[in-house]
């Protein structure tokens, strides 16, 4: 007979987490939601009696920006993953020039004012 089972370890015969499924990735999620709703929408919007080319549409635009989204966000991963060389390093000498101050909009008594 075995000794006492710890509960960090796994049962023996029992399959450990990493084992039951693969890591999930927040992006791959998103991104089958996003296609969910490309298809949900034009389906409601059709029940509510929307024109067969307005749906169709609707479907295209929300297909368009969610495949740029992924798009965007695999690029954002690689990019992240990317280990820090030295190409991400300030270069010696290298300043960066600070933005000029941002000008702030409305009405400013006293400048630019007719004298009457």
């Amino acid at each position: 007979m075995s000794g006492p089972h710890h509960p960090t370890e796994p049962a023996p015969g029992a399959a450990g987490p990493a084992a039951a499924a693969p890591p999930r990735d927040g992006v791959t999620d998103l991104v089958r939601w996003a296609a969910f709703s490309c298809f949900l929408v034009p389906v409601v919007l059709l029940w509510y009696g929307a024109s067969l080319a307005g749906t169709a549409g609707t479907a295209l635009g929300l297909a368009a920006v969610t495949g740029a989204c992924r798009l965007l966000l695999r690029r954002s991963a690689r990019v992240a993953a990317r280990p820090a060389g030295p190409d991400s390093a300030p270069r010696a000498g290298h300043r960066h020039r600070a933005a000029p101050p941002a000008r702030r909009g409305g009405r400013h008594a006293g400048e630019n004012t007719p004298v009457g």
